[in-house]
């Protein structure tokens, strides 16, 4: 039986140069070395395009692996800040980042764009796709048959076990509810908030949503269990403390909810 990464390696072997969007994820980063180390630099282009959107953590931890594997790695700017279509947060949204990333990204290239996109994706809304499908993306882990475990495994069997065990992280503008306007301040906000939770928490997932009752901190369900009583209040005090621009913002901790940025309003309760 034809293993995943032969079958990945088959399906580069189809694409003459490519250029690769690495968001800092498992799963372009991984496609990222397993093109590069098959392909060489003079074939494989990687960009990481930057934003308000992009988690604080995510650039470095892409600069570091690029530097240690040799990349040839381009920061742009795509653009979709400038992209009122975008900014108004429809629940398409996606479709208009992915459509300035795409256009920038294929003006930049003479070959063609890959994305990390991979079988488990095809099952949830991502209008994303349709952008992709617009601008001629290919995807070779679909192509390839493989979805998110067998990325996981191809990172680990790369040496890249820290990448491999990297929980999903979606761009930040996914946790504002959808209808209310991106901006940058409410952004960087929301990635202080995740921040500070993973240093003083340790969760396992942690969402900051902004919702237009206030802000939910969304943790995986064992980590929320152990904040009862005066924990409970103390972490919240400690919160608005160490991290600014909380003093009037209503809070709630709950579990976390894949997805839940759609939802509309809930009642919440601290």
């Amino acid at each position: 039986m034809t293993s995943h990464s032969e079958r990945l390696a088959a399906v580069l072997a189809s694409t003459g140069p490519v250029t690769i969007a690495v968001s800092g994820g498992v799963d372009s980063m991984t496609l990222a070395c397993f093109a590069h180390r098959q392909l060489g630099s003079d074939v494989v282009r990687m960009v990481h395009a930057t934003s308000p959107a992009v988690p604080g953590d995510a650039a470095g931890r892409i600069r570091d692996l690029a530097h240690r594997e040799g990349w040839h790695l381009d920061v742009v700017d795509a653009g979709e800040f400038a992209d009122p279509e975008y900014r108004a947060n429809p629940i398409n949204r996606c479709f208009f980042c992915k459509s300035n990333l795409y256009r920038t990204l294929s003006a930049m290239s003479e070959g063609t764009v890959l994305s990390g996109t991979n079988c488990d994706d095809l099952g949830d809304y991502r209008p994303g796709l349709e952008a992709a499908r617009n601008h001629n993306v290919r995807h070779p882990y679909v192509e390839a048959g493989i979805d998110k475990n067998a990325v996981r495994a191809l990172a680990a069997a790369m040496g890249l076990a820290e990448y491999a065990a990297l929980p999903s992280s979606p761009c930040l503008s996914s946790r504002v509810e959808t209808g209310i306007p991106i901006e940058a301040k409410d952004l960087v906000l929301i990635d202080a908030v995740e921040a500070w939770c993973r240093e003083h928490l340790t969760p396992e997932v942690v969402r900051c949503r902004l919702r237009r009752l206030g802000m939910v901190i969304e943790l995986d369900a064992e980590t929320h269990a152990r904040l009862t009583g005066s924990r409970r209040v103390d972490v919240m005090q400690d919160l608005r403390k160490q991290v600014d621009g909380l003093a009037d913002v209503n809070i709630a901790l709950a579990d976390y909810q894949r997805g839940s940025a759609f939802v509309g309003d809930r009642n919440i309760v601290s």
